[in-house]
């Protein structure tokens, strides 16, 4: 890459710097084709620091006392908040009707579920609406996890508030049955909401809360990995293999595939979907 200045007059030399940072904290790896996404999405955190080169936030990322204040900024502008409800449905749906049954059937804990990264609730919360479309709350104990890296993203979720964009492939009778108009939004039933056992804000890359929620049955771990090196990949789904009880269930995006990685998991197709499955011990 040949070293430029972005439009706000920062020195951006050193942004593989930078890059590689961001790689190594949170997994998400921008090639030198997206080194100016990378920029135009930090250089407002860099400019409000005062700071006139990247360099300079690099070594606040780095080294400073308050990185892990400035960490969650990083995270707020990096995240891509592109979800909605029913987001492919067929998966969810899968799990529901031919998985959650049988683990309900089993004594002793309750069926966990997480779901991360969340974004701002809409697919923990379409989970929810599927398991109790099913009934399947009045047949046990099931516990929901929401986490995602962008702290503005947990606080949006905790609010139950959404726009019409988020409901676009949700059926009407969902919609009518789950949320009430509230101006130019839509709020979530307050019992639904509470089928959410927690809403956290958690790096699944370095977070140790990652390996405590990791101990899931059923983890919805979708279109993340679409950011994510190849490394960053084989180590998320590592520590899932470690952590994750037997059987468990791995669900990633319809465009994600781990066939490329020599895990534990065995893709299995259940109820006419795909999901990523560990029935015996973990892969060297």
């Amino acid at each position: 890459m040949t070293p430029h200045t972005d439009g706000l007059g920062l020195s951006s030399t050193a942004l593989p710097l930078l890059r590689d940072l961001v790689h190594e904290h949170a997994g998400l790896f921008y090639d030198n084709q997206r080194l100016d996404t990378l920029a135009d999405r930090l250089s407002p955190l860099v400019v409000g620091r005062g700071f006139t080169s990247f360099l300079d936030y690099y070594y606040l990322l780095k080294y400073d006392d308050a990185r892990a204040d400035e960490w969650r900024r990083v995270m707020d502008a990096l995240s891509v908040p592109e979800t909605y409800f029913w987001r492919e449905i067929d998966q969810v749906q899968a799990i529901v009707r031919e998985v959650v049954p049988g683990l309900l059937t089993r004594r002793g804990e309750p069926v966990r579920i997480w779901s991360v990264p969340c974004a701002t609730g809409e697919e923990p919360l379409t989970i929810a609406m599927a398991l109790d479309e099913a009934g399947l709350f009045a047949r046990g104990a099931i516990e929901i996890h929401a986490s995602d890296a962008s702290p503005a993203a947990i606080e949006k979720a905790r609010t139950g508030r959404f726009r019409e964009r988020s409901f676009r492939s949700l059926p009407l009778h969902l919609r009518e049955r789950y949320f009430s108009r509230d101006g130019d939004g839509w709020i979530v039933n307050p019992a639904l909401h509470q089928r959410i056992t927690s809403w956290s804000v958690v790096n699944v890359l370095s977070d140790p809360a990652a390996a405590l929620l990791a101990r899931a049955s059923i983890v919805f771990c979708r279109n993340l990995f679409i950011y994510f090196s190849p490394a960053s990949i084989a180590q998320v789904v590592g520590q899932l293999e470690r952590t994750m009880p037997t059987p468990a269930y791995l669900c990633v995006g319809a465009a994600e595939s781990l066939m490329r990685l020599r895990t534990g998991f065995e893709l299995e197709e259940i109820g006419g979907a795909f999901v990523y499955v560990k029935r015996g011990g973990a892969t060297a």
